[in-house]
């Protein structure tokens, strides 16, 4: 019978939802789903000093506004529980013990200034990747047992097997191989009793039965010190799937520095991204289906998620490319989502009351409405909208050049009488004027429509004018034609 797929997405509090842990949650999350198994979420606490306030709330509240679904995790349980590392010390504890007892592993009194002494001086002599030197590796039972007494405190290290080669299978690179002797003995337990990754993770990867590992590339030289720890132990490895780099659109590695681009989730939501096109959009970031499609839906992602068209290349986040995806399924909303989505843009911009009447309420539906098909996000309505919260126009130099047009005064004159001789001040009636002042004045075209869009709205370029021209109203714009006419 094959063995249950499951697999994690171990993050830690330091830290809110990222680009990148996004990503590595969801390509986890479809593997388990397209093979009918779990998906879990641990968190990885034991860096204490970096932890931040809300770090843990928004790995789980984004994951699930993204509509990425765990199986087990801290808030809901599961049979392999406690999902907190420092909730399971004891566990650390106990298997650290036993590796100390078999020699495989030993007690380093080196304090940090020594440490860092030695490793400047093989930086000096040329070496590139320094390794501890081996100081206490060889300490005996009794010089051990002296310095305990003497209250000095410790670190335990691996004992880093010679002359192996930890070679494995990763789902996404092919074979891959390292070498035991450019492996320095590394730290299992910090002085302050709490694990280091490279052994924790180990620990809750077996005893939580996770089969497969999905996680970015800069994880592939923890691998073989992982290793050591699960052959110690005579433990079956999971199956390891390094993922590439996400760079930028100049190629370079993402760095959460890095301000030409948006770095966390939780900043997409509160610009009005929608999560179904942000969970298309990073499945994406490294993968490809068959064909030239791209928009699925998350069904359709579980049902043709394969791991083996995992990009072998860096993936490139592209911000336009995410921007379309966005528009395009805001395209597919209702109108009533879409004001539900951007109306609160416009309010916290302050260019609409927090309380509305319903007459308000009508006038940003109304709004809305003439943005929806090119609207990107939510918040961008407060900038593609500006012209109808603009009592005082300036016009642009495309602007003037139109409005310096011989048949421009003749124009919106007749619009003005046209409007002032209207009862009701609707899109169709000023459709209507529009007409009527083509018909009187003989200008039709850019000569007609140009003029009337400039002195009303301010811009050359713009929504249906019609619409646009009712929802300015109708004193305004007669206001605007004789401010021109002065």
């Amino acid at each position: 019978m094959a063995k249950e797929v499951r697999v994690r997405y171990a993050p830690s509090p330091t830290g809110f939802l990222h680009i990148g842990g996004a990503r590595t949650a969801l390509f986890n999350y479809l593997y388990a789903k397209h093979h009918n198994g779990k998906f879990i979420v641990r968190i990885e606490d034991t860096d204490i000093e970096r932890n931040v306030e809300g770090g843990e709330a928004s790995q789980l509240d984004n994951l699930k506004w993204l509509g990425i679904e765990y199986d087990e995790s801290i808030d809901i349980g599961g049979p392999y529980a406690p999902y907190r590392q420092m909730e399971r010390l004891d566990i650390y504890k106990e298997h650290a013990e036993k590796l100390l007892e078999q020699g495989l592993a030993y007690k380093c009194f080196c304090s940090s200034e020594k440490l860092e002494a030695s490793r400047e001086e093989q930086k000096a002599r040329g070496v590139a990747a320094p390794t501890y030197d081996g100081t206490c590796r060889h300490l005996s039972a009794e010089e051990v047992a002296a310095k305990e007494a003497a209250g000095e405190p410790y670190t335990i290290r691996m004992r880093v097997p010679e002359s192996v080669t930890y070679e494995f299978e990763d789902l996404v690179r092919g074979q891959v191989s390292f070498e035991s002797k450019d492996i320095g003995d590394w730290v299992l337990v910090k002085a302050n009793g709490i694990p280091t990754y490279n052994y924790a993770v180990v620990l809750d990867d077996h005893f939580m039965e996770i089969s497969h590992v999905f996680r970015g590339e800069e994880h592939l030289s923890n691998t073989p010190k992982q290793m050591m720890i699960f052959d110690a132990f005579g433990w079956e490895y999971p199956r390891f799937g390094h993922m590439t780099l996400i760079i930028n659109e100049n190629r370079k590695k993402l760095s959460k520095r890095d301000e030409s681009i948006i770095q966390f989730v939780t900043q997409y939501k509160d610009l009005g991204y929608l999560p179904e096109a942000m969970f298309n959009f990073f499945a994406l970031l490294g993968w490809s289906p068959e064909g030239e499609e791209e928009i699925f839906s998350k069904e359709e992602f579980i049902k043709i998620f394969d791991e083996k068209r995992l990009s072998k290349s860096p993936s490139m986040f592209d911000k336009q490319k995410l921007t379309w995806m966005n528009n395009q399924y805001i395209k597919k909303l209702s109108l009533e989502e879409v004001v539900v989505l951007s109306l609160p843009h416009l309010q916290k911009a302050g260019l609409l009351p927090e309380e509305l009447t319903e007459e308000e309420r009508a006038w940003a539906t109304d709004l809305i409405a003439l943005y929806h098909e090119q609207m990107s996000f939510g918040a961008e309505i407060v900038e593609l909208s500006r012209l109808f919260f603009n009592d005082h126009i300036e016009y642009d130099e495309e602007a003037k050049a139109v409005l310096a047009g011989e048949q421009v005064p003749e124009v919106m004159a007749a619009f003005k009488a046209q409007l002032e001789g209207l009862e009701e001040f609707t899109p169709d009636t000023v459709k209507a004027a529009i007409k009527a002042v083509q018909k009187e004045t003989g200008h039709k075209g850019k000569n007609l429509f140009m003029p009337i869009r400039v002195v009303t709205t301010g811009e050359t370029h713009g929504p249906e004018l019609p619409n646009a021209i009712c929802l300015i109203g109708k004193q305004k714009i007669i206001d605007r034609v004789e401010k021109l006419a002065q």
